[in-house]
């Protein structure tokens, strides 16, 4: 167990070292210099070389990753190029917003998606079950934006029920902070609550199809009672890989939401930055999306071993 749990631990600092490579790299090609960004094309060809050097941008690609990969080990994302302020206090201020939002898809995600699944694996044969299975199929079809449009629509525009967009903090309150959140979470929650209702109900068909809980219902337990007891581990380690990939899912959704409802978070955060050509800030990003997808795979790998006991034996 100690060594798995080290093994896995030891391909996520790798991974998250190529990641560091591929995001600088990819931000080094990009056209574009800093220097002349801040001052403007008709700046003086001297005092653009004076602000590279103060930035270290001419310095080799090496030098430079070195320094911004020691800042991330330290804690520290660097200093913005235009407005140099330090990046890392901004990206923690906008990150907080949008786990906000993508924390509560996710609950409204599990709990429509693992109920509704497990009845329509249950119903599979009856048209209720059928018609679940439809609505999730149609639901998967549905981009998130465009759901949010039809819901701004209905209860903002129409019914009045809602805030069309903006933004207010945990501390106002919790009925002022769910009812200006609710529209953006329902966004992002019910399509992902569509996919992952058909993953749990693939995976309780596969489970109820079992020898081992024929066997369980024949010595006299219920079959409700047999799928949770036996079957419900089995289970949930599909939904849990797909639960994993739907939070990656959501961060990167949640980009595009926030635009849409005007919502002060990383997306509109790394829109302005690539807007005003803020690369540093635009790296930092970056490094912070990607590294949240490889701990979200990295857990999910954990849960593994505390689901299934056999993954334990075997570590």
């Amino acid at each position: 167990m100690i060594g798995r749990l080290a093994t896995r631990t030891g391909i996520l600092v790798a991974s998250l070292l190529v990641a560091s490579i591929a995001v600088f790299l990819i931000m080094a090609v990009l056209p574009g210099d800093p220097a002349t960004v801040k001052l403007g094309v008709n700046a003086n060809p001297a005092q653009v070389e004076e602000l590279r050097h103060q930035f270290g941008t001419d310095r080799p690609l090496v030098a430079q990753y070195l320094s911004w990969a020691g800042g991330l080990v330290r804690g520290s994302f660097g200093t913005s190029y235009l407005t140099n302020a330090a990046v890392g206090p901004q990206i923690t201020a906008k990150i907080q917003v949008t786990l906000w939002l993508v924390v509560l898809a996710l609950i409204v995600a599990v709990v429509l998606a693992v109920p509704l699944g497990i009845l329509a694996a249950v119903r599979s044969r009856r048209a209720d079950g059928a018609a679940l299975a439809g609505v999730s199929q149609l639901g998967m079809a549905v981009p998130s934006f465009i759901l949010a449009i039809l819901l701004i629509d209905v209860f903002a525009v129409r019914l009045h029920w809602v805030p069309s967009g903006g933004w207010v903090p945990p501390t106002a309150g919790p009925g002022p902070f769910l009812k200006q959140v609710a529209l953006p979470v329902l966004s992002l929650g019910l399509i992902q609550a569509a996919l992952l209702s058909r993953y749990v109900r693939s995976a309780t068909l596969d489970v109820l199809r079992e020898d081992y809980l024929r066997t369980a219902r024949a010595k006299g337990l219920s079959p409700g009672r047999a799928f949770l007891r036996h079957g419900l581990r089995n289970a949930a380690i599909p939904v849990v890989t797909v639960l994993g990939l739907q939070l990656a899912a959501l961060l990167i959704d949640a980009i595009v939401i926030e635009k849409v409802f005007v919502i002060p978070g990383l997306g509109s955060l790394l829109l302005t930055s690539v807007s005003n050509r803020d690369l540093l800030l635009v790296q930092g990003i970056v490094m912070v999306l990607v590294g949240a997808v490889l701990v979200i795979n990295y857990v999910v790998d954990l849960a593994y071993l505390a689901i299934d006991p056999r993954l334990r034996r075997s570590a």
